[in-house]
This record gives C-alpha cells, sequence and structure tokens, in this order.
C-alpha cells in the first residue's frame, strides 16, 4: 500500500460520516479536511476535485451495499430471492439516505463505479435464475432495467416522502407491478408457450456442454428470435 493509501482512506471514510450526519450540504472541503485532519490540498491532489471524490465516496459506499447483497446465499425459489433483492436496495435507501441520494439522485455518478456494474452483474444473476427456470414473460436485458429502475426510483421516492406521509403498502405495491409484470407461474414453460421455453434454454445455454462454443453465438441467436428479444 502507498502513502496516500491510508490518508485516502481516511477522506473518503470522514466524508461518508459528514454525508450521513449532515447531508450533502455538509461535505466541503473545509469540513472534510478538518475532520480527516489534514490540509485541503490533499484532497486535490487525491482526488483532482470534490467531483473526484464524491465520485470515490460513491464508488466506495456502493461496495458496502454490493457486499450486504452478494454475501447472502440465494434463495431457493429465484422469484423470492428476486424479491429479496429488490427489498435490499429499500433497506439500504432507508439506512443511508444520504448516500442513496448521492448514488442514484445525481445522474451518472454512481453508474461509473465498477462496484455499481458488479451489482448490475448480481441482478443479472437474479434473473437469469429466474429464465432459467422458464419464468420469464420478457428479455432479461429487460428485466434488469426494469427492476433496477423500479427499485430505484421507489427508493427515491420513499425517501423524498415526508416521514408522515409514508405508507409500506406503496413499496409492496410498486414492488408487485415490477415483478408481476416480468414473471410468469411456475408452469411457464408447458403454458407460456415457445416464447418462454426459448428464454428458459437460452439462460441455461453458457452450461451446456452439449453445444460447443462455435455453435454457441448460432443456437443463442435463435433462442432470441424465438423469444421475439
Amino acid at each position: 500500500m502507498s502513502k496516500k493509501e491510508p490518508l485516502r482512506q481516511r477522506i473518503v471514510e470522514v466524508t461518508l460520516g459528514l454525508l450521513a450526519s449532515g447531508g450533502r450540504s455538509a461535505v466541503t472541503t473545509r469540513a472534510v479536511a478538518a475532520a480527516a485532519e489534514t490540509q485541503p490540498h490533499s484532497i486535490y491532489r487525491l482526488f483532482g476535485d470534490m467531483d473526484g471524490l464524491l465520485d470515490a465516496v460513491a464508488g466506495h459506499g456502493f461496495q458496502v451495499f454490493l457486499d450486504r447483497k452478494s454475501g447472502r446465499e440465494p434463495l431457493a425459489d429465484p422469484v423470492d430471492d428476486l424479491r429479496r433483492g429488490w427489498d435490499l436496495v429499500i433497506e439500504f435507501a432507508v439506512a443511508e439516505p444520504a448516500l442513496f441520494a448521492l448514488l442514484y439522485g445525481e445522474p451518472g455518478r454512481g453508474a461509473q463505479t465498477e462496484a455499481f456494474r458488479a451489482g448490475i452483474t448480481v441482478l443479472r444473476n437474479m434473473i437469469g435464475r429466474v429464465a432459467a427456470g422458464g419464468r420469464l414473460r420478457v428479455s432479461e436485458s429487460m428485466a434488469v432495467a426494469v427492476i433496477n429502475a423500479s427499485a430505484r426510483g421507489a427508493a427515491l421516492t420513499w425517501l423524498s416522502t415526508p416521514p408522515e406521509d409514508r405508507d409500506e403498502q406503496f413499496l409492496d405495491i410498486m414492488r408487485s407491478q415490477a415483478i408481476d409484470a416480468l414473471v410468469g407461474p411456475s408452469a411457464a414453460p408447458a403454458t407460456g408457450g415457445p416464447a418462454s421455453a426459448a428464454r428458459a434454454v437460452l439462460a441455461s445455454l453458457p452450461g451446456l456442454p452439449v453445444i460447443s462454443d462455435v455453435e454457441r453465438p448460432l443456437f443463442a441467436d435463435w433462442l432470441r428470435r424465438v423469444a421475439g428479444d
């Protein structure tokens, strides 16, 4: 570890603390430098500017969220697992409202981090399990986009609603509307027609040893056509 790393880490951690205790307005160059017991020029030397620092804080904060999300054993039912993943986004927003607003309330900031991209991979894996069971009504990419947008949007709406006006039924409805629109019954391969069956095979395609690496792209293209994706 270079000599800069302990100071860099300390600055990120104190910024997270300021964000949690005072919100975005509490994060100023002077306040961060004082809390980290360093000089303001250290922030610019290590992060370029305050936007660079906030990007680093967003990445670190999302990694904390990702560790919570990926550290849990998957549930046996992939749809229940997807519901739990959706709920975890809400839990994170409630526990860390200022950090969540920094990640998702400022377009482009959180999405540029490696942790965010890793989080999307976790979501894709959840969706892939649903598809492999033949229960996905839409393409995997569409399902990822809908779940990501619905959870983020619901969380930001919840945070912006005065506490006395909040009703947990709102969250239940938002989750149900999103997931029910994407997921069919467990018997979908038999009743959902060839499109559902094609999505199930497509989700399992990477692990099918009978399909060669040369054949796989062509077979995947055929399956996508059948699925209508």
